[in-house]
């Protein structure tokens, strides 16, 4: 997983409140870092394809997500979130996350979320103004 594969990315500090007695991140902050990546990732969509992007009356669910730790961060590192869709099915879409310190990937995962009615949460196809606001946005075409 290369920096170069993302066309997003957001800045985050390790708080206090993220270490542990040592001073490491307890694992279960990075998924909330996921959590903050893909929230801002959406922002980022928003501001470049204003009013293209609408998916009323349905949301997007977590329905799995990876984590692999292959180095700690530590309170007060500076991190990039980085975050890009990899696959695009037809009610399903695949983030994969890249958290890094400078050039160091400390973290990688894959969330994967699915498109659904906000009321009988039952899968519903991804609008295709929401699928042609991603290909413009990503500079790495997701998978079908």
């Amino acid at each position: 997983m290369q920096r170069s594969e993302f066309t997003f990315s957001t800045p985050l500090r390790v708080r206090w409140s993220d270490a542990d007695m040592q001073g490491i991140v307890f694992n279960g902050h990075y998924l909330t870092y996921a959590d903050v990546g893909i929230t801002e990732y959406f922002r980022a969509l928003s501001e470049a394809n204003t009013g293209e992007n609408s998916v009323n009356g349905s949301d997007f669910f977590a329905v799995r997500t990876l984590l692999e730790y292959r180095s700690p961060a530590v309170y007060d590192d500076m991190l990039d979130i980085h975050v890009r869709i990899a696959k695009l099915g037809n009610s399903s879409m695949q983030f994969l996350i890249g958290i890094y310190r400078g050039e160091e990937l400390l973290v990688k995962g894959e969330i994967v979320y699915v498109h659904a009615d906000q009321s009988s949460r039952q899968p519903m196809r991804i609008p295709d103004p929401f699928r042609a606001a991603i290909s413009r946005f990503e500079k790495t075409a997701p998978e079908a």
